[in-house]
């Protein structure tokens, strides 16, 4: 991630760079970089090395995983700040008012998601997003497992990168039990870990486990300790509750997690202290209140270290709601910090904030525009209150703008304007925003870049496996399911968005072929593996489209059924003489010659020179004409 601010200088940030390699014959993906271990039993290792693991993509689609969904409150126009592993993997600008991130898919790790909420005015906003699926439940006799071998990747550069291991599995013992363990292991550290999911039917699903660990920070003794863990997950469908993720961990004071402990050593002598976890309590939940009612969603989390000093308390509670196109969303989010080292006293930061958002359509006025309000009540005694309009237009709709006025009780105000075009090239944005005692502009631009044995073709950003549309001479051309996609000059174009391991056809709009196309097979069905590249080859005719009537030299027209195609094409589609002679080419140039025949014999073969009429322009639809055939 290339990052520039006003007053900084530019720097790049990979929070992940590696080499994969799928291996279907046994359901993996072996990894060599820069990535994290997986998070299902032990937390999440940034690594530089190597790694072997069960890619569930392979798997039914009932095995795959989730991503996460991160709600917030911002009082002003903000930058939010998505950090995995210490990395930044994700970062954009919101407006005022609650605001939703669902396209944040940590690529190459898991782990907690640490969210920074920075306001215009200097303020910011700090909480944390469990990121760890419940285990799955597993098929009689399915096996999952991972090994994680290479050094540490801390974030903080001075810190030692000692070489350690991982592994851990996943068993079916039954149709409703699925055991799994692992363990760490490095120099100053070591762990074994055990436990057990159980599907309790119309109940959900629940897991229990256990951790062992033997560790030696710097400066202190070895110590030894115990974790204990309890996740639930429950999908109600009769009363639309689904219970994501419901865990509680409780760890004894010797108790260290891998990177607590290698935290604590560095090259430049300094001592990164780590304070450890002694209970962990965190709910995720939605609950659809029924048609036309909206939906609930829910999301706390409690912790509190052995050190007395600190601890962690969340809680954000969210309405959505909707009234004849009219969308509403109320919400609540509250945020509890006590911090403090062994010889201050304690900190305390609270952080209550109360949103209500309005949107009402515009679309009997004004096509595809909305307006909206927005008021923020946050502590101590502050207001802060938008309007704003925005919307989409152009003709695939690639343009999203929006443009907002604030002000609030501190005889603060601000405005953004903000525009964003996302094109088959890849996307644009800029705005600009200003308040009482600044202004800013912003811009960025995204998308991906393939080179390939015919050229460069570029795109918009992939998230995983791509296609590369092949279609020579089918310039301008849409993708039935994406408007936004659309091939360049060549004919070719990136579809960024492909599952892989899953069967995904790439259709071409008709709609949009000029005059001077003819496609036989619009639609092409690919399979891709994981972060693949596969390419959907399209073979049309591109040229003048024509009735032809053919004659033979006796006057006579050439023999119903007779083939016809043209000559010296490579690859030309063979068309069949109708009644009176008559043939549709397509691909045609403004003159050649076409190759007819109707039987074996030298005698029934004939070639038909053509001409199609001056006046015919390319994409002025079909002409017609006629031809000797001799």
């Amino acid at each position: 991630m290339w990052n520039k601010s006003k007053g900084e200088s530019a720097h790049f940030d990979s929070a992940y760079l590696y080499l994969q390699r799928s291996l279907r014959s046994i359901s993996s993906d072996l990894i060599i970089g820069e990535s994290s271990s997986l998070s299902g039993i032990f937390d999440s290792v940034p690594f530089s090395g190597v790694q072997l693991a069960t890619d569930t993509s392979m798997l039914p689609e009932s095995m795959r995983g989730y991503a996460p969904v991160i709600r917030g409150i911002a009082k002003t126009n903000a930058r939010v700040v998505i950090k995995q592993n210490g990395y930044q993997v994700y970062q954009t600008y919101v407006a005022p008012g609650a605001f939703e991130i669902t396209d944040m898919y940590p690529s190459g790790g898991s782990g907690d998601l640490y969210v920074t909420v920075e306001e215009s005015d200097g303020s910011r906003q700090n909480f944390i997003v469990p990121f760890a699926a419940l285990p799955v439940m597993l098929r009689e006799n399915q096996f999952e497992y991972e090994i994680t071998s290479g050094r540490y990747r801390p974030y903080v550069g001075s810190i030692d990168e000692p070489p350690f291991t991982q592994a851990t599995a996943k068993y079916g013992l039954s149709t409703s039990a699925t055991i799994f363990g692992g363990m760490q292991a490095s120099a100053k550290y070591q762990a074994l870990s055990g436990g057990m999911g159980y599907n309790l039917a119309n109940l959900g699903a629940l897991s229990a486990d256990v951790t062992q660990a033997w560790s030696k920070k710097r400066y202190d003794d070895k110590t030894s300790g115990q974790s204990w863990r309890i996740r639930y997950g429950k999908n109600i469908i009769e009363t639309g509750t689904n219970f994501t993720i419901a865990g509680y961990r409780y760890s004894t004071k010797g108790f260290n997690t891998l990177s607590e402990v290698l935290n604590t050593y560095s090259d430049d002598g300094r001592y990164y202290s780590a304070r450890s976890l002694r209970n962990r309590t965190n709910l995720t939940l939605n609950q659809s209140l029924g048609k036309s009612r909206g939906s609930l969603s829910i999301s706390a989390l409690i912790e509190d270290y052995w050190d007395n000093k600190r601890t962690n308390k969340s809680l954000s509670l969210g309405y959505n709601g909707g009234w004849r196109g009219v969308n509403y969303y109320l919400g609540y989010s509250y945020n509890r910090y006590t911090w403090g080292t062994h010889s201050s006293s304690h900190e305390v930061r609270n952080d209550q904030r109360l949103a209500l958002t309005i949107s009402i359509p515009l679309s009997n006025w004004l096509p595809n525009t909305y307006a909206s309000y927005q008021i923020t009540e946050s502590s101590p005694g502050s207001t802060d209150q938008y309007v704003s309009l925005g919307g989409i237009g152009l003709e695939n709709n690639n343009l999203a703008w929006d443009i907002q006025q604030g002000y609030s009780n501190r005889e603060h105000y601000s405005g953004d304007l903000r525009g964003t075009y996302n094109g088959s090239r890849g996307s644009v944005n800029a705005g600009y925003s200003y308040d009482n005692n600044s202004r800013r502009f912003d811009y960025g631009a995204s998308g991906s870049l393939i080179a390939h044995a015919n050229g460069i073709t570029f795109g918009q950003n992939i998230s995983n496996a791509a296609v590369l549309i092949q279609a020579p001479g089918l310039d301008n051309v849409r993708l039935s399911s994406d408007s936004t996609i659309v091939t360049d000059s060549r004919g070719y174009a990136i579809v960024p968005y492909i599952t892989p391991y899953r069967s995904t056809d790439i259709t071409l709009d008709s709609t949009s072929f000029g005059d001077d196309m003819e496609l036989m097979q619009t639609t092409q069905q690919v399979v891709p593996t994981r972060g693949a590249i596969v390419r959907a080859n399209y073979a049309g005719n591109i040229g003048q489209r024509a009735f032809i009537r053919l004659k033979t030299p006796a006057g006579r027209e050439v023999p119903f059924g007779a083939m016809a195609t043209l000559a010296g094409a490579a690859k030309s589609q063979a068309s069949i003489v109708s009644d009176a002679g008559m043939v549709y080419m397509t691909g045609l140039q403004p003159t050649g010659a076409l190759t007819v025949s109707w039987g074996k014999n030298a005698g029934q073969k004939c070639t038909a020179i053509y001409t199609l009429p001056a006046s015919q322009k390319k994409n002025a639809g079909v002409s017609q004409t006629e031809a000797l055939c001799r």
